[in-house]
């Protein structure tokens, strides 16, 4: 398998449950300004829909659309247990938190990424993530992760979103159980290694103040 992928985008969240899984993938970049791969393709013939990520299978078939992704992956190891059985309950609840997840966190987001948006949407984009922050923060309450004491795909998708706030806010310093949550998540070793892989730093939340200050000196050069 291949995974196309942007550093620090939603790509990340099948890229770490890939490594979680222990399959066996190959890695390439794709610059969604060009619309090319690292290897000069044009990006538009892999995926007409231009955007990452899209995984590309062994038999030449490429699947799109990151939560339809995760869960491909985690039923080629379900030992893993990465999602719940196929019709059982449990599943639902992972598609359930997937589905909110993308649509009321992730979708929200898409504004900040224009470089031209107005202070006024700025700040109504961010009052809408933080009501969903506050839903999440408060059902991880008593939990290590979304679906109990197991870390899942909806884990690393809501990880991807919490470097978000990281770098466009809202501070995360409002909800103390998220920066738990996220320092957690961001220690396990398939998320480090993911993080390295793209040349992402440890989101600052997570380390210690003397840290994050070296960190962001380094991030300058």
């Amino acid at each position: 398998m291949k995974l196309y992928y942007k550093p620090g985008a939603c790509s990340l969240s099948p890229h770490i449950v890939l490594r979680e899984s222990g399959l066996k993938f190959d890695l390439e970049r794709v610059d969604l300004r060009s619309h090319t791969t690292e290897k000069g393709t044009d990006y538009y013939r892999i995926n007409p829909k231009g955007y990452v990520p899209a995984l590309e299978l062994d038999g030449g078939q490429v699947l799109t659309e990151g939560p339809a992704i995760v869960q491909y992956i985690a039923d080629q190891k379900p030992e893993s247990k990465l999602v719940p059985a196929a019709g059982t309950l449990e599943r639902y609840r992972m598609q359930e938190w997937m589905h909110f997840i993308g649509t009321e966190i992730h979708k929200a987001y898409g504004p900040l990424f224009n470089p031209n948006v107005s202070a006024e949407v700025k700040q109504a984009v961010l009052e809408k993530v933080s009501k969903r922050f506050d839903f999440v923060a408060k059902q991880l309450e008593g939990k290590q992760f979304l679906m109990g004491d197991h870390f899942s795909g909806p884990d690393a998708y809501l990880f991807v979103m919490l470097t978000w706030a990281s770098k466009m806010g809202p501070e995360l310093s409002r909800w103390p159980v998220l920066g738990t949550y996220l320092g957690r998540v961001a220690a396990r070793p398939a998320v480090k290694a993911a993080l390295e892989a793209e040349q992402l730093p440890l989101p600052t939340e997570t380390l210690k103040p003397e840290q994050a200050v070296t960190q962001g000196r380094n991030m300058k050069h």
